[in-house]
């Protein structure tokens, strides 16, 4: 279904149209091609699938054994993406790879981080990306060359994000930190900084809302907020039961709404403009550490060791709910 304007009915009728369960461990990371209907996934069992969301067909998997797949995201091209590593990092330092899903080649590596990558960011722009690390720095990449463009040193666990126009990123540190960086004038610092108050855990998890105006970030205590991209001011604030993962939120296209999975294996869906909750649902999978709104249909993914397509419901009663769908095409690196 492409997406038009969301309502709250529209948000209470999703339902689970697709599942995938044949993962051999945890999902790890997911990610929207930006103008295709593709979805990519990393998982712990080493595997990278891509996923048909039009259809809701699993087109290909690849394995990756010696460097295993962390956090992934799409490069512009719909069928290269850019892994993290989680295996040998101390051995070969090839933190980063940039793969091609259609002859299951790596294009290129990228040192330089020395432990795990725990947030990733394409421009939506050009070929830079951004990779925040456990070794305390974000690195500033460009897809054409092996070398780091820029390195930002910081306290604690890092998360990174673009705004949709490519022009700023953002930076999320120990201590409720935001600091807001110019993409092409990174060099000069921070033009502008926020303090979450009142909540000094990690943030785990920022993205920008498509309209630029919202950040959405999400923390390692389990808390959801919604601050102004432009001040900084909290405009809500949820809380969520404690996980033993560390949770996504997403955005709906419209920046409308806000969903978030939970530690009691519920989903929630909130309006920001009335802080109402609009609806909760059982996950079906446990705790969804991974959750996406697709950008340009109605339609949301939610994962554990096990992949879930959401959908609106239009079948009457008595119709089947989902379907199962089973592994088709798989390769080895």
């Amino acid at each position: 279904m492409a997406l038009s304007e969301l309502t709250d009915d529209i948000i209470g009728s999703m339902a689970v149209g697709a599942t995938f369960s044949d993962f051999g461990g945890q999902i790890n990371s997911l990610d929207f091609h930006r103008t295709e209907d593709l979805l990519i996934t990393a998982s712990e069992d080493d595997s990278i699938r891509l996923f048909d969301i039009a259809n809701g067909k699993l087109l290909k998997t690849t394995y990756h054994k010696k460097h295993g797949a962390d956090r992934i995201c799409f490069t512009h091209h719909p069928h290269s993406v850019i892994c993290s590593s989680i295996h040998n990092l101390d051995v070969h330092g090839e933190s980063l790879r940039y793969l091609s899903m259609y002859d299951n080649r790596c294009l290129r590596y990228f040192k330089g981080h020395k432990e795990r990558v725990v947030s990733l960011c394409m421009s939506p722009i050009n070929d830079s990306f951004l990779s925040g690390s456990l070794d305390h720095s974000v690195r500033i990449w460009d897809l054409r060359v092996n070398a780091c463009q820029g390195i930002l040193r910081l306290r604690g666990r890092p998360a990174v994000a673009y705004d949709q126009q490519g022009l700023v990123f953002a930076v999320a540190m120990e201590g409720g930190a935001i600091k807001l960086f110019d993409s092409r004038h990174f060099d000069k610092g921070p033009f502008e900084t926020f303090l979450v108050g009142g909540d000094t855990a990690e943030v785990c998890d920022i993205k920008f809302s498509n309209d630029g105006k919202s950040m959405l970030l999400t923390t390692t205590s389990n808390s959801i907020y919604v601050l102004d991209a432009y001040g900084g001011e909290k405009r809500c604030g949820f809380n969520l039961d404690p996980s033993p993962t560390a949770m996504e939120a997403t955005f709906t296209p419209d920046g409308q709404y806000v969903f978030s999975g939970s530690g009691d294996g519920s989903l929630h869906a909130w309006r920001i403009d009335t802080l109402n909750k609009v609806c909760s649902w059982d996950s079906h999978i446990g705790v969804a550490s991974c959750l996406k709104w697709a950008p340009r249909r109605v339609m949301f993914v939610a994962a554990s060791s096990v992949l879930t397509f959401w959908i609106p419901d239009h079948r009457g009663p008595g119709e089947a709910a989902g379907v199962q769908v089973e592994e088709q095409v798989t390769l080895t690196q």
